[in-house]
């Protein structure tokens, strides 16, 4: 079992910028690679980015390409989604999840998933 914790989340003005943090306990961090995900009211989630077990390589949905960042920090058991150039349309709840895939953006890959947390972005 893997469980992941999400914190960051809050209140920001569009243009602004925030940086949620993912951290994991159980079994060794190292081993999955880690996905944000995010899911407005209504909508489907859906996928922000992921990044691989060393933290080398990432990639990202194109909604977000340019303006996130995902990182991780091995050594702390964290996984970092930086968001810059925040627009209304980003808010939404953000979860962190865990898959032994790697190029995936399927939701059912993602074994262990967060609680989340919340993003509202003011216009």
């Amino acid at each position: 079992q893997v469980q992941l914790v999400e914190s960051g989340g809050g209140l920001m003005q569009a243009g602004g910028s925030l940086r949620l943090s993912c951290v994991a306990s159980g079994r060794t961090f190292s081993n999955y690679r880690m996905g944000w995900f995010r899911q407005a009211p209504g909508k489907e989630r859906e996928f922000v980015g992921a990044i691989s077990r060393s933290g080398g390589s990432t990639y990202y949905g194109d909604s977000v390409r340019g303006r996130f960042r995902i990182s991780r920090d091995n050594a702390k058991n964290t996984v970092y989604l930086q968001m810059d150039s925040l627009k209304p349309e980003d808010t939404a709840a953000y979860y962190c999840a865990a898959t032994t895939s790697w190029g995936t953006i399927s939701i059912p890959d993602y074994r262990y998933w967060g609680r989340g947390t919340q993003v509202t972005v003011s216009s």
